[in-house]
């Protein structure tokens, strides 16, 4: 069975362009990132660690750590991270996991078990290696995203999401489509019309099931 929404993630022990960690204890009290690739030196990955990178500050003032992770090993992780620092014309700062057991592909359900890489393997071969993992403090699965390989995955929909998941988990609310920080968000159903009240104010009813109200201050 695949990893769930709030199913804790696994926990692992690997080696990175960085140095070792254990991956539970390197989230530490964060939000964390972990974003994956099939290939190095491959163009479609090298325009999204780009992106990453180029967001740093972002995922800084979320308090979210990001972290890669590519089934090549640490040198060549080292040289393809020159290539990303030119195409983002900024530091690549992240660390890229060297995943070249598969070891944590498995793990995270994007490889079957008995997958292997041949010799002389392509970026066919891990082509379900792309997926991005919204991890919370608690160490559990927030969110999980997979695209195919010949689409750019969209890393402002990815900041976007966790601005949602950050707001919901610290209010207790839910962000309707298209949502962006400052706009009005849902009340859930559990909470009731009273106690709606009490919490946020005045509300919308657009519909009985459908309240949205603007976010405390």
């Amino acid at each position: 069975m695949g990893l769930r929404i709030n199913d804790t993630v696994p926990d692992f022990s690997a080696e990175t362009d960085q140095g070792s960690i254990k991956f539970h204890d390197w989230i530490g009290d964060s939000w964390a990132i972990l974003f994956s690739h099939p290939k190095d030196f491959t163009p479609v990955c090298t325009t999204e660690f780009s992106a990453v990178a180029r967001l740093s500050d972002e995922w800084e003032k979320r308090g979210t750590k990001v972290i890669g992770v590519s089934v090549d090993g640490v040198e060549d992780h080292k040289k393809w991270k020159g290539d990303i620092e030119t195409v983002a014309n900024t530091k690549a700062g992240f660390p890229i996991i060297a995943d070249e057991g598969l070891a944590v592909s498995k793990a995270f359900d994007m490889l079957p078990a008995e997958a292997y890489m041949p010799d002389g393997r392509t970026p066919n071969d891990s082509a379900t290696v792309r997926s991005v993992f919204i991890i919370g403090p608690d160490k559990q699965l927030k969110l999980s995203m997979t695209y195919p390989m010949n689409v750019g995955r969209n890393f402002s929909e990815v900041l976007r999401a966790l601005d949602g998941l950050q707001t919901a988990a610290k209010a207790g609310v839910a962000t309707p489509a298209d949502w962006q920080v400052g706009e009005d968000v849902i009340i859930p159903p559990s909470v009731s019309d009273e106690q709606a009240k009490e919490k946020f104010g005045e509300f919308d009813a657009v519909l009985p099931y459908l309240r949205k109200t603007k976010l405390p201050s």
